[in-house]
């Protein structure tokens, strides 16, 4: 099956009351978003750069239990060229990000030099890269950037490190970018946050994460080479019962897009419907404060059966 990008997102306001049968396409995020998938030179090719096994549907799981059958025997990625990933610059910078964090909620993050060091250079990387400068023309143009790069530098640092409360119990203790990319635990039995695939990809090969098997609708069986996928997992022996990821996107990729639709919106929760390649899916970006809370995608369809639905 031809490889395929499904992101489809819906910029509109979550509001009480409001269903997906009254969302609207927002066409020109569509655009912008399309234009920045061509631009995503440093996504990762499914069958080439990496091999995903989806095996067997995972089952439901009850509320608040850390039980769940495994449907996959074998882990999801069975191979993933870790060459690439390290002459990948912004792959790389970020992989170093990835044990700057305390996992559980309500143990205060300790930053230091080297750490900070660290994140500035993952920014500079990705500001580099074709993708967040077409995402930053985009903001300047809307009025919601400076164009002055380091005053964007700035702005991106605010919204996705800097460290506030989840729990305040104890000092700052999460960032956007910990949520999202790194995972989080809550209480020693919730999973919180983990949208990112390098990190799914990295736990999993560290014996630290267990794939049980994928999450779909009977139509929307998801194939090797889905750019989006909902999983079921456990990680440090806590299970997620179904988070959802980008499969084989950048970091800068995902960073604009969840950038794009947080400057653009001011509500808490915002959902944005957009329709990419083949796919159509919800983005969620909920907000914490100034910073990001969190944000994912959500798969609505994929074989392009939103478009042959809407014309028949």
């Amino acid at each position: 099956m031809a490889s395929r990008i499904c992101v489809v997102l819906l910029l509109g306001v979550f509001l009480s009351g409001l269903n997906a049968s009254r969302m609207v396409l927002n066409q020109e995020l569509s655009n912008l978003f399309n234009e920045l998938w061509r631009l995503d030179t440093n996504r990762m090719t499914p069958g080439v750069d990496y091999t995903v096994s989806v095996q067997g549907r995972a089952g439901f799981v009850s509320p608040g239990t850390q039980f769940a059958l495994d449907h996959a025997s074998l882990p999801l990625f069975s191979n993933v060229n870790e060459l690439k990933m390290r002459n990948t610059t912004t792959i790389f910078r970020l992989l170093r990000l990835l044990d700057n964090y305390e996992r559980s909620t309500g143990v205060a993050e300790r930053v230091t030099t080297e750490e900070k060091v660290e994140t500035s250079r993952f920014l500079d990387a990705i500001l580099e890269t074709e993708v967040m400068k077409r995402t930053h023309r985009y903001l300047v143009s809307k009025g919601q950037s400076s164009s002055n790069l380091r005053d964007f530098k700035s702005q991106l640092r605010l919204i996705w490190f800097h460290l506030y409360h989840r729990q305040r119990n104890t000092g700052p203790d999460s960032c956007g970018f910990e949520h999202v990319f790194v995972g989080e635990i809550k209480s020693n039995s919730e999973i919180t946050g983990f949208h990112n695939w390098i990190q799914f990809y990295m736990q999993e090969k560290g014996s630290l994460l267990d794939y049980k098997g994928y999450k779909a609708k009977e139509h929307d069986l998801p194939d090797e080479d889905d750019h989006v996928m909902s999983l079921q997992f456990s990680w440090h022996s806590v299970l997620k019962p179904v988070g959802s990821s980008f499969i084989g996107t950048s970091p800068e990729f995902e960073m604009a897009l969840f950038t794009v639709i947080f400057l653009m919106n001011s509500e808490r929760t915002t959902t944005v419907l957009v329709n990419i390649d083949q796919c159509q899916m919800e983005l969620v970006v909920i907000r914490h404060g100034r910073s990001l809370g969190t944000a994912y995608p959500k798969l609505l369809s994929s074989n392009s059966r939103h478009i042959r639905q809407h014309s028949q």
